[in-house]
């Protein structure tokens, strides 16, 4: 997701100037590409990133550079991560955990005894919330985690720069970033790795990490219990978030939870389906989880 920015200031030291043109085709390639909306107020983040990709190719000026990813697939994909941010921290907005705890795991240990349980982090960053998700469902210790013995229950994290992924397949963080982490959790499923910390096997074999577009296919055939699609779709016009969220909302079970952002809403055709539960927290009426 695009990091907030002050005010626009094109020839920043650093890099050449960013002209108009420049900026509206880099902004239509983010459009295409990955459905970010990119305002000029972003002109700024723009410029500081991609002057980095500039130096990196020995080019001198934005002009060389959008030729460049008009020719090279690979420079233009390394162009859309450069200008996405991957912000988050464990157990951001808390409320959204404490309903799933208290509303959404019930129905899933349930459902559990008798078939997979699945869940799904979309546009995941590098991994703390799957991780709080996966904590969640391991408990406080390992006696509370007995449940899940034997049974099928696997997560899923995604995110469109494959450096992140990365991060949650590794499942190691610094001090000041599990910091947040409620002390029970941390005593139970965190461990330390040299100056930093890992999240304990039990969590990181539960969740498998992806790269993936949101936009694009998806390769994912089976359904989900729960969807955390949270601070991703502020980025994108109201076309694009209703096209996304009605592709979430397809992939639920009847029953199944779907949490989004603080400052999100649902918009367009999911809006007919899904019924508000809690503060950006919707189910898919049907049945249970």
């Amino acid at each position: 997701m695009l990091a907030p920015l002050a005010t626009p200031n094109p020839d920043l030291p650093g890099g050449p100037p960013l002209g108009d043109a420049e900026f509206d085709a880099i902004a239509a390639i983010m459009q295409s590409d990955a459905r970010i909306h990119l305002v000029i107020a972003k002109k700024t983040l723009v410029h500081g990133r991609l002057s980095r990709r500039l130096r990196m190719h020995g080019l001198e000026t934005f002009r060389d550079y959008v030729r460049l990813v008009g020719q090279d697939p690979a420079e233009r994909a390394a162009m859309v991560v450069a200008l996405t941010t991957n912000h988050t921290h464990f157990f951001r907005e808390n409320h959204h955990f404490e309903h799933f705890r208290n509303v959404a795991m019930p129905a899933i240990k349930t459902a559990a005894r008798t078939r997979p349980v699945r869940i799904w982090s979309a546009g995941c960053s590098s991994g703390e919330e799957v991780y709080s998700i996966a904590m969640c469902l391991l408990g406080t210790d390992r006696a509370s985690a007995g449940w899940l013995r034997g049974a099928d229950v696997k997560l899923l994290a995604t995110d469109l720069a494959p450096h992140v992924v990365e991060s949650v397949k590794r499942g190691v963080y610094s001090d000041s970033v599990v910091a947040p982490i409620p002390d029970a959790y941390r005593r139970a499923w965190v461990r330390p790795a040299g100056n930093d910390f890992e999240i304990a096997p039990e969590a990181r074999e539960m969740v498998t990490a992806r790269v993936l577009n949101l936009f694009e296919a998806w390769p994912m055939r089976q359904r989900y219990d729960a969807i955390f699609c949270r601070n991703v779709m502020i980025y994108f016009d109201d076309r694009a978030k209703a096209e996304l969220e009605h592709r979430l909302v397809e992939m639920l079970l009847p029953g199944g939870h779907l949490y989004i952002g603080h400052s999100e809403r649902l918009v367009g055709p999911a809006t007919t389906v899904m019924e508000s539960c809690g503060q950006t927290i919707y189910v898919k009426p049907g049945g249970a989880a």
